[in-house]
């Protein structure tokens, strides 16, 4: 429980400090006066005032907010420095460098791994590199570094050809496998079981890992390459998700926070691999057209250029509403599955 608390207080802390540090920066680059840079919500559990800006931590660390005057038309004290009198370039930069600044924080995380880290591949070769110990390998005498040559007669020349043959296994039924093992062949029978959680049948056996260290420069290209991937596979997943219209898997901050606990347990390198893959999460979906969200303001800001003019306060009244609606019931619904989550050990 501990381990979970103060993972989650991690992941969470760090992608809302990079993702409002970006729209500070920006707010202070382009001339606005920013009132308060908060890490979380509820009441304050720290402050300090620097210059004309409030610094705070706050009770809830789910989120936080800059306080940038002029936000609010009506109520804008700032005169010129109020963001409601900056160029549609500047409020359009403001808003949208929070999700810059989650696309670009994965890009040094992957760098730190990949450079401090090493990069780890399969081998190709048919080599064990983990023997579980209670699974059938372990109980039919198999040994981490052992060499298959053959399985039920099957001649075996790489990984892929083993885990090809390991699929045609039935459970329960006993297979004959030959390994080389200190410049001898061993023999021996395995007896395949049913894994539910993967849904085939396995001996319990991983291959062999090796590690390469890039260096800073192929480190750094590495992690941009890696991003980009990422990035592509998460919009091709969300793609398939909307044509669906399924919620199953969305997780919320019960759900994120659990998940934070269980890589924890892993490493640093495994939580900090979660921390970028939910970053990239966070700036995606912070940019859709939502009401409310940054992509709505980004939305909104478009339409004024357009125009010439921002939309009328009933428009905007409305619009505000529906996002906030559509945003709560998203929230109810990955609160549900959280809950579903934790009861039921999904």
């Amino acid at each position: 429980m501990v381990l979970t608390i103060a993972a989650a207080i991690f992941v969470f802390g760090l992608l809302v400090l990079v993702h409002e540090l970006g729209h500070f920066a920006t707010a202070k680059w382009t001339g606005m006066r920013v009132d308060e840079f908060a890490i979380g919500f509820g009441p304050r559990l720290f402050s300090v005032k620097k210059g004309e800006t409030v610094y705070s931590i706050r009770a809830v660390p789910l989120g936080g907010f800059n306080d940038i005057a002029g936000m609010d038309p009506a109520n804008n004290d700032a005169g010129s420095r109020g963001y409601c009198e900056k160029p549609v370039l500047h409020r359009m930069i403001v808003i949208l460098a929070g999700s810059i600044m989650n696309f670009i924080l994965p890009i040094f995380l992957f760098f730190g791994i990949f450079y401090f880290a090493g990069v780890s591949t399969p081998n190709p070769e048919p080599v064990f590199g983990q023997v579980m110990a209670g699974k059938p390998a372990a109980e039919a005498g198999l040994q981490t570094g052992d060499r298959v040559v053959s399985l039920n007669g099957e001649s075996i020349a790489s990984w892929q050809e083993f885990v090809t043959a390991t699929s045609k296994l039935e459970a329960d039924t006993p297979a004959v496998i030959t390994v080389e093992r200190g410049g001898e062949q061993v023999e021996t029978t395995v007896t395949p079981s049913y894994d539910k959680g993967s849904k085939r049948t396995v001996i319990g056996v991983m291959s062999e890992v090796k590690t390469m260290h890039p260096g800073f420069f192929a480190s750094m290209g590495m992690a941009v390459q890696h991003t980009g991937q990422i990035i592509y596979m998460m919009l091709d997943a969300l793609y398939k998700l909307i044509l669906e219209l399924s919620g199953a898997e969305l997780a919320g901050p019960i759900g994120v926070a659990q998940m934070a606990g269980q890589v924890a347990q892993l490493g640093i390198v495994p939580l900090l691999n979660f921390t970028a893959f939910l970053s990239l999460n966070l700036g995606i979906v912070n940019l859709f057209p939502i009401p409310a969200l940054d992509g709505g303001h980004f939305a909104g800001l478009c339409v004024e250029a357009v125009r010439g003019k921002p939309l009328g306060e009933k428009s905007m009244y409305y619009l505000q509403v529906a996002g906030i609606t559509l945003l709560v019931l998203l929230m109810l619904l990955a609160t549900k599955n959280d809950l579903v989550r934790v009861f039921t050990g999904g």
